[in-house]
């Protein structure tokens, strides 16, 4: 039996839970902006205790690895290896779009796709797109919204929108294929996957890791500053 602890903090949504054997034991979700700083830690131990374990019964830690907000990966993933590193855990990471995506897989008609997204600046949008049963048709990337996006997977067959990018992805795709499912990322998906990974020996190097926030984050300097010139 092997149980794992998961970590999602990719979006504002504050989730962990943990798994055994890739089914759902127990599930703790904070729908509130910036307090994966303060909240993530005590809610993993208030889980832990509630659940009756200690992370000597794990077999795992599993984080969500991105993309999605920088704040929120940089906690979730520093975290997750400072529990694996301090109690000699594997590190098991899940893109978070393949997590997203997995809580309809085999839920939807076998000609359909599903785009999970993660909201990005402006009309910007990171998705990947998936089959029915989630293997993945395109690859993760960044993605500016137009009336023209998603045409051709919407000229065949329905497509299943996810995420926390759904309300500005609406205004401008008015297909009636265009299906809109109110689902955000979860650690319940991310569990999942990271034990089937676990069962594979997908394993991640904690010394080395790092979160893949797809685009680089960077520091704009303030020219009225001569001190940042």
């Amino acid at each position: 039996m092997c149980k794992i602890l998961s970590i999602e903090t990719s979006i504002a949504v504050c989730s962990i839970a943990i798994h055994d054997n890739g089914q759902l034991l127990a599930l703790m979700e904070l729908f509130q902006d910036n307090v994966h700083g303060s909240k993530l830690v005590p809610s993993i131990k208030s889980l832990m205790d509630q659940s009756g374990l200690g992370l000597k019964d794990l077999g795992a830690i599993a984080v969500s690895q991105g993309p999605g907000s920088y704040t929120g990966l940089r906690i979730g993933v520093a975290t997750a290896k400072g529990l694996a590193f301090a109690h000699d855990l594997p590190l098991i990471a899940v893109d978070s779009l393949d997590a997203l995506g997995r809580q309809l897989a085999h839920q939807v008609e076998e000609n359909s796709c599903i785009v999970p997204m993660i909201d990005a600046r402006r009309m910007e949008v990171y998705m990947k797109i998936l089959d029915h049963s989630g293997q993945t048709l395109v690859d993760l990337k960044p993605e500016v919204l137009d009336a023209n996006s998603f045409n051709e997977y919407l000229s065949r067959g329905k497509v299943y929108f996810l995420g926390n990018a759904n309300e500005k992805t609406s205004v401008v795709l008015k297909s009636a294929n265009a299906i809109f499912v109110n689902k955000l990322n979860s650690a319940t998906s991310v569990g999942e996957i990271a034990f089937e990974k676990y069962e594979l020996g997908l394993m991640e190097d904690i010394a080395y890791f790092e979160p893949n926030y797809l685009k680089e984050f960077m520091v704009l300097k303030s020219k009225k500053n001569p001190l940042l010139l």
